[in-house]
């Protein structure tokens, strides 16, 4: 599957570059993968996701975070 990681995101507002962010995974241009290792996931995990899926014109997300048992619950699917 062809992926990238760390990919570079330059965000424009009103004609001006304002900033960069990094996507951790974008999976065949259609999926964003974001990586986390926290106690627990919190709403601002889920506005990063859902920003980095708007600036780059993607439908979905996996919001994954591996501080938890087991995986399968830190396994969160984001769509917009």
């Amino acid at each position: 599957m062809k992926h990238e990681r760390q990919r570079h995101i330059d965000v424009v507002y009103k004609g001006r570059n304002i900033g960069d962010m990094y996507v951790d995974i974008v999976v065949e241009d259609t999926v964003i993968v974001e990586l986390k290792s926290v106690k627990s996931l919190n709403p601002i995990h889920f506005a990063q996701l859902m920003t980095y899926m708007k600036l780059l014109n993607l439908k979905n997300g996996l919001l994954i975070n591996f501080n938890v048992r087991f995986l399968r619950e830190g396994i969160k699917r984001i769509v917009l």
